[in-house]
């Protein structure tokens, strides 16, 4: 049996930031993940200033090894109607490849890694979690996404209505391709979906091209299918964009909220459902999560039931949780006058920058987690 201070069952950004904070502080961490990294991960991917505050990252270390794309501007429409183009003048996110950024952070997170490992098999014994009856601490960190063991243990009849399902493709360029791409690399185009059910994307980073459709229901393959008729119609991108967009679900914060702690364990990331409801967007809650997770459990002191780490929960929804007249005012709204205003907010140029921009995707006015 091998045994440490913490063991985290997911290597993504959540898994490695707590490992990270957790290592700092001298715990002995252990990362169990189902894949060999660097993985296959697919993500229009990008991520603001503040996150790279969060995560104490240099840009320039970073992007001697890995893409590193600036954004300052970004077009966006809703599919039918007039495109708003909206320039910054300076850098408001950056793009990355996933494979490359998860890479990254979970080797510097410095913590032993089992990769190729399900960690399906959990038991609580003796005050302390055991994985797969070869691995032994007394706090279990959950960052598996969406179907995450740990999460399925601690939420074990948990449904959601609201799962985003989204299909996407990335890929490297030819010179060809390149040349009669007409996404700029600063600049990333946001479709949404004509009934606002969900939005596509295509995003350039360098040589690589990104593009994808995520909504909240059943229909995302056809409303995909018809997404790439339209990109290829409109000259966006390369007519011999690769045809087949592999999928992947996780769940919107406030939708149906899962349990995030339990004796000896605490869930982060998508393992918890943190996306942001208005963009769907993971990585920041993700790695905002590790950090107050790691401080949770370092703040306990060895002392790891429910009440000992319910200080995480709350500092989780005083950071994501949305205001109470907020919720209560959305659900007041009938959905043709909620669809009415959104068709408005996406055709004027100055609503569409201070809310579906700067409220929705940068998140600009909340500062860094540090």
């Amino acid at each position: 049996m091998t045994t440490a201070d913490a063991i985290v069952v997911g290597g993504g950004p959540a898994g490695s930031t707590v490992a990270r904070q957790l290592r700092e502080a001298g715990a002995d961490v252990v990362v169990i993940d189902r894949a060999r990294f660097p993985r296959d991960k697919r993500c229009a991917g990008w991520i603001t200033p503040q996150v790279i505050d969060t995560l104490a990252l240099d840009p320039d270390d970073y992007r001697r090894r890995c893409v590193l794309q600036p954004i300052t501007a970004f077009r966006t429409c809703r599919l039918g109607g007039r495109p708003i183009d909206t320039d910054y003048a300076r850098v408001v996110s950056y793009g990355i490849r996933r494979w490359e950024f998860d890479d990254y952070l979970l080797a510097r997170a410095g913590a032993r890694l089992v990769t190729g490992r399900d960690a399906s098999r959990l038991e609580r014994a003796g005050g302390a979690w055991v994985v797969d009856g070869e691995w032994r601490a007394p706090i279990l960190v959950g960052a598996g996404g969406h179907f995450c063991p740990v999460a399925r243990r601690l939420n074990p009849r948990a449904r959601s209505a609201a799962v985003v399902a989204a299909q996407e493709v990335e890929f490297a360029m030819t010179p060809a391709q390149a040349a009669r791409c007409r996404v700029a690399p600063e600049r990333p185009h946001l479709y949404f979906c004509a009934d606002l059910g969900g939005y596509g994307w295509a995003f350039r980073k360098g040589d690589y091209l990104n593009v994808g459709l995520g909504r909240l229901d059943r229909h995302t393959a056809s409303h995909a299918r018809a997404f790439l008729a339209f990109l290829v119609e409109s000259g966006d991108v390369p007519p011999d964009l690769p045809s087949r967009w592999p999928g992947h679900a996780y769940l919107l914060h406030t939708s149906a909220p899962r349990e995030v702690v339990a004796d000896g364990v605490v869930l982060v990331g998508d393992a918890a459902g943190l996306a942001y409801p208005e963009s769907g967007e993971g990585i920041r809650p993700a790695i905002e999560s590790g950090v107050l997770a790691a401080r949770a459990i370092l703040a306990a002191n060895g002392r790891y039931r429910r009440e000992d780490l319910a200080p995480y929960a709350a500092a989780l929804g005083a950071r994501l949780d949305t205001p109470p007249w907020r919720r209560a005012l959305g659900a007041l709204m009938p959905r043709p006058a909620r669809a009415a205003l959104g068709r408005y907010v996406l055709s004027t140029r100055a609503l569409t920058r201070r809310i579906v921009l700067d409220a929705w995707f940068l998140h600009a006015g909340q500062p860094a987690l540090v």
